[in-house]
């Protein structure tokens, strides 16, 4: 078998910040409750793990104002889950009535606040191996770093010159040679009007998800080491004329049952 019926066809990104003085409430609620219980356990949703950013790596983003962190230094904690291609709906459907059953029977958390929480559909995967970790083994394989970054076209630039610039023109060169395993980029799904969930949920407005898309790149080694490559990607996107970095935020991977990094995030 060459291709396997797994499939990712959508995920749930969402940046959080701890407020100050919870961070190992939350880093354990989280972890020994919600990541289950509002999330694993429902239908079609297959992988799941959560990244962490220092304050080092914090220092690390850019540009200065973004639309997807306000201000650019908040959100601490990121959760990434894969949803099984053509089930989209049948698992946020869950979703939607679960988290409201969960707050409502008090396993909640209010000392948290949403920084940037969306649902995305899969647009494409490049690899930097000829045998690569497939992006539906990414979640598990135990990766050390991921970095996130989102990119805004221009006027008059379609998604697809978009696409084609960086699949066909960047990405081999960027991923050469580098401990980045691969880029998966994704498209935004607006959220329709009307919030039902019990928190406030920040997201972006329909212009804008037809404007950006979102890119993971999951690294082997620590993305210090290869920060100079996403400064990069930037100017070269920019002289190119097709978009513009409108955010770019690296993470290290938690390390699941410890309270490691919670006394790094400020």
């Amino acid at each position: 078998m060459k291709e396997y019926p797994i499939k990712t066809g959508s995920m749930l990104f969402t940046m959080v910040d701890p407020h100050k003085g919870h961070e190992k409430d939350y880093n354990r609620w989280y972890e020994r409750d919600h990541f289950y219980g509002g999330c694993m356990t429902g239908p079609f949703l297959f992988a799941g793990s959560r990244w962490v950013a220092t304050r080092p790596l914090k220092d690390l983003r850019f540009p200065a104002e973004s639309p997807i962190a306000k201000p650019i230094d908040a959100g601490s904690y990121v959760s990434i889950y894969w949803v099984l291609d053509e089930h989209h709906d049948d698992h946020f459907d869950w979703a939607s009535d679960q988290v409201v059953k969960l707050y409502a029977s008090g396993r909640g958390f209010n000392e948290r606040t949403h920084v940037h929480t969306l649902l995305y559909y899969l647009s494409w995967t490049h690899y930097r191996d000829d045998d690569p970790v497939p992006l539906e083994l990414s979640l598990d394989h135990k990766y050390e770093a991921l970095v996130s970054t989102s990119i805004e076209r221009h006027d008059g630039v379609s998604q697809a010159e978009v696409d084609t610039w960086l699949r066909e023109k960047h990405l081999p060169g960027m991923l050469a040679g580098s401990p980045i395993a691969s880029c998966s980029s994704w498209q935004p799904i607006p959220r329709p009007e009307g919030n039902s969930a019990p928190m406030e949920i920040p997201g972006l407005s329909a212009e804008q998800a037809d404007r950006m898309t979102t890119q993971l790149y999951f690294l082997e080694s620590d993305p210090r080491g290869a920060w100079d490559r996403f400064v990069t990607l930037d100017k070269e996107i920019r002289e190119a004329g097709v978009g513009r970095v409108v955010w770019a935020g690296p993470f290290l991977r938690t390390n699941v049952g410890t309270d490691d990094y919670i006394d790094e995030l400020w």
